[in-house]
């Protein structure tokens, strides 16, 4: 058992709010392993980046000897969380939730570890919520639930400023504070850790337990919750919004060229943060090397980040990919592509409409607009006029775009 895993969690900024620190602390230090678990919806049928930042918190504490548990929410993902959310989620088919289930399972073992020593255990709540009885569940923790603490919680702000709650969004606090009563009977489960976001689910779900002992004239047994930060820039913007949208996970959203680019772009003032929370690098080295060499802590901050998410050998490809557009020689193979019909160059294809087709700009609005901000090139020759097209490929068949100094996006005519 590593007994400083809750201080090395704090030094690197995974900490947000605890709903008991001190005993937080004591449970995670002393001999005896805790079964924690991290819950995920399948809202998309891959994950974002603010996912792994829990996932990672999770990887700590298995690491540390801790007994994980996943729970991908099948039945919860069939509700939606409203928590700060200004609309209410579109509703899923259970085909879809059930399709994005899998697919999640399978992307969240790249961050923990499955097999092997110390495996995490990955459940779905709709084993246990599905079956239950509607008015027998309303009876057993319903009844527990006052709706006007409900509707104070900052969580469900957005959604009464905005027009109000449905009552289905209601009972998803519900859901989520027995999913911790659930596995805490099943498997002795005492820590639930999720992003901040979920404060009040966690919440909910520590009180929940309380209020069932005292009913039931149980002896009281604890449970915990710890929650890290949203993942900001030191701007105070959210984390993880590129121009071509969210960062995914999946490579095929994402591709591990734009997902390392995005971090090399990153300001300097978010580089030590990073370095702290998605690296194992020690604290004195990543400080040192900031102080001396923020380029170098960037390049392995944004090749250890793509490695963690994407493994090393997409990483090494990417590297590879960077080394041959700034003049290393290397292979053009990992540059991302999109390919394009090559009769059309024939009449000559608008460059707004490539830079738009390559996610380069997300709109022939951006795109005009970074023309004219003299952003946009065509090989090595600067995109002067709004109204140019492109009717010749190079040799190979490919004509290169490039956005500013490092984005760049091969299109393949064939």
């Amino acid at each position: 058992m590593q007994k400083d895993v809750f201080t090395t969690l704090k030094e690197r900024g995974y900490v947000y709010q605890t709903t008991d620190e001190a005993a937080i602390e004591r449970l995670l230090s002393a001999d005896k392993p805790v079964t924690f678990y991290l819950g995920i919806d399948p809202t998309a049928d891959s994950l974002h980046i603010g996912h792994f930042f829990a996932l990672m918190v999770f990887r700590y504490l298995q690491d540390a000897g801790h007994k994980g548990i996943l729970l991908i929410g099948g039945a919860t993902a069939l509700v939606g969380d409203p928590s700060m959310k200004s609309d209410m989620r579109r509703m899923m088919s259970k085909d879809q939730v059930n399709y994005n289930l899998e697919e999640v399972k399978t992307l969240a073992k790249r961050f923990i570890k499955t097999d092997g020593d110390n495996p995490a255990l990955i459940v779905n709540n709709a084993d246990w919520i599905l079956p239950y009885g509607y008015v027998d569940f309303m009876r057993d923790v319903g009844i527990h639930f006052n709706v006007n603490t409900m509707l104070a919680a900052e969580a469900y702000a957005n959604r009464i400023k905005e027009g109000g709650l449905t009552f289905l969004e209601m009972g998803y606090m519900l859901m989520q504070a027995y999913d911790f009563i659930y596995l805490n009977k099943t498997y002795g489960c005492a820590l639930q850790i999720g992003g901040s976001d979920q404060w009040g689910n966690i919440v909910a779900g520590v009180t929940l337990n309380r209020k069932l002992n005292f009913a039931e004239g149980n002896e009281v047994t604890e449970l915990f919750g710890l929650t890290n930060p949203l993942l900001l820039t030191k701007e105070g913007k959210k984390m993880g919004k590129s121009e071509q949208g969210t960062l995914w996970v999946a490579r095929e959203k994402t591709t591990p060229y734009d997902f390392y680019q995005y971090f090399y772009n990153v300001a300097d003032e978010d580089v030590e943060m990073l370095l702290r929370l998605f690296t194992r690098v020690e604290l004195g080295e990543i400080e040192d090397m900031v102080k001396r060499d923020i380029i170098k802590a960037k390049r392995v901050m944004a090749y250890e980040i793509t490695a963690l998410v994407h493994g090393r050998d997409e990483a090494d490809k990417v590297l590879d990919a960077v080394s041959s557009l700034f003049g290393g020689g290397a292979s053009l193979e990992n540059v991302p592509s999109v390919k394009a019909d090559k009769k059309a160059l024939k009449a000559g294809i608008s460059v707004i409409d490539l830079f738009v087709a390559s996610g380069l700009a997300p709109t022939k609005s951006e795109a005009r607009r970074l023309i004219q901000q003299g952003g946009a090139f065509v090989g090595d020759k600067k995109v002067e006029s709004v109204d140019e097209k492109v009717s010749q490929a190079d040799a190979d068949g490919t004509v290169m775009l490039r956005k500013g100094k490092k984005n760049f996006v091969r299109i393949v005519f064939e």
